[in-house]
């Protein structure tokens, strides 16, 4: 066997237990919601991010490859459900620290799909 090969098997087995973490993890934070009866946008949040985890590893187990935009949206979540669980009596900078990460990371995202557009691709010399 070559040791790509047993890589492969190596991350493909990472891969399938981070899957099943965060499908575990999504079903546990469902049975909470239906057993407290009560939805918080913190809950959805938390929810949306194992939604993503899953799609990442999907789309890794799929095309051997991970989009950079992936985990980058799954941080813009993260502090978004972060802001929405703190608590009033914080620090206000904080808060704006926070949001600035936000717009930090919305404009990276921004910049990597830029380099999909045919507009910013070098023209090539004619003769």
């Amino acid at each position: 066997m070559k040791i790509q090969e047993i890589i492969r098997y190596i991350q493909i087995t990472a891969v399938s237990i981070i899957f099943l973490g965060s499908f575990i993890g999504f079903l546990v934070e469902v049975s909470k919601m239906i057993n407290q009866l009560e939805i918080n946008l913190a809950d959805l949040l938390l929810l949306f991010i194992y939604v993503e985890v899953m799609g990442m590893t999907r789309v890794y187990l799929l095309s051997e490859e991970i989009r950079i935009t992936y985990p980058l949206i799954i941080s813009i979540t993260a502090i978004s459900r972060l802001i929405i669980l703190q608590k009033k009596e914080l620090d206000p900078a904080i808060l704006v620290y926070e949001s600035l990460a936000i717009l930090i990371i919305a404009l990276a995202i921004i910049v990597l799909r830029l380099r999909y557009l045919k507009i910013l691709e070098p023209k090539k010399n004619q003769k």
